[in-house]
């Protein structure tokens, strides 16, 4: 027993010592939005991206649209402080993305006004580098392209 004792208080902080330096990973890179509406919308929802391997998986979730398409995208800037979310610039050019530039494939909300899309994209990354889409922003749009208002928008943190 005192065997394991010693063994244990030998090898915890190295483990621990591991863990700060990040040699032992506590699980995937993940990062969230939290959708806020813009100026005389009622639009809301969240959008999580978790890292899993050379691809991001992307969960959205929103509501409070009108039922039918529409498009949802990753902007230059992590800054919705306009009223109308212009303050978030141009769109991400993401490489690999399933779409256009920036583009994730559309939101369809249902009768109730509520959307849910999961889907992969490629060359994005959650570290830092060209490709990061920390601190840029997710804008939903009014309609199934992008000629319509933005409804809501949110930066992309690190979680």
């Amino acid at each position: 027993m005192k065997k394991f004792i010693l063994l244990g208080a030998l090898i915890s902080p190295l483990i621990l010592g591991a863990c700060m330096a990040g040699i032992v990973s506590s699980g995937p890179q993940q990062a969230e939005v939290l959708l806020d509406s813009t100026a005389g919308n009622s639009v809301s929802g969240k959008v999580s991206f978790v890292n899993t391997g050379n691809r991001l998986r992307v969960v959205a979730e929103v509501s409070g649209l009108t039922p039918g398409a529409h498009a949802i995208r990753i902007h230059e800037k992590g800054d919705c402080s306009a009223p109308d979310a212009s303050s978030a610039g141009g769109y991400f050019k993401v490489a690999g993305a399933p779409q256009k530039e920036g583009d994730l494939p559309q939101l369809i909300a249902n009768a109730k006004g509520l959307a849910k899309l999961v889907v992969y994209i490629d060359q994005a990354a959650l570290e830092a580098g060209e490709m990061s889409i920390l601190g840029r922003s997710v804008v939903v749009h009014a309609t199934a392209n992008t000629s319509g208002g933005r409804l809501a928008c949110g930066v992309i943190i690190k979680k």
